[in-house]
């Protein structure tokens, strides 16, 4: 299947596999040598009223939504904690993304219909959905960390932020691996018996 959109599917990303993978190193790099504060936002306070002078309407009552917590001149756990929210899902993205290209371009090679094309798609599958899993528990336990360390009264603990419905679309790519893999075994098997 050498179609031409294809092709520019497969170096498109790659090429943002490779932006990734730079935004990863830069971001990571660019953190651990700024001396800046650290922020983080929390929803801890969501439900807290405010104030009573707020200029709100007869009979509105408002409250908090978000709280964001700055520290000035951050301990080196808190940096690596501030990293630590933001570079799991750089990394997820551009091995993703090169898993992605890899698929795109056996598909280009050999054909859609193929046990490596099957086989990577379930690579990639178990990928998206373990890595979802895996740069969600990070980024959301050092975001709990961070917020914990700016602010003792709400602790931390293991949370799972981000994007979970990915978990979806790396199972349903699991499945269709399995399947496509089966209409191979089925194929080379018809091919055989005529």
């Amino acid at each position: 299947m050498d179609t031409r959109l294809t092709r520019a599917l497969t170096s498109v990303t790659f090429a943002l596999a490779v932006l990734c993978g730079l935004a990863f190193i830069g971001t990571g790099v660019t953190h651990m040598l700024d001396d800046g504060e650290v922020c983080v936002q929390t929803d801890f306070w969501r439900n807290a009223f405010l104030s009573d002078d707020l200029p709100v309407g007869e009979g509105v009552k408002a409250s908090g939504s978000a709280t964001r917590l700055c520290q000035a001149g951050p301990s080196a756990g808190q940096r690596a904690a501030d990293l630590g929210g933001e570079l799991p899902w750089l990394l997820f993205g551009s091995l993703a993304l090169l898993l992605f290209s890899r698929l795109l371009k056996a598909v280009v090679q050999q054909g859609p219909f193929t046990d490596t094309v099957s086989r990577q798609l379930s690579v990639l599958g178990w990928f998206v959905t373990a890595g979802t899993l895996l740069a969600g528990l990070v980024a959301g336990w050092s975001q709990s960390w961070l917020v914990g360390s700016m602010a003792p009264v709400v602790g931390s603990g293991p949370t799972v932020t981000g994007p979970l419905v990915l978990v979806l679309a790396g199972l349903a790519a699991v499945i269709m691996g399995k399947i496509m893999r089966e209409g191979v075994h089925m194929r080379k098997d018809l091919e055989g018996t005529i």
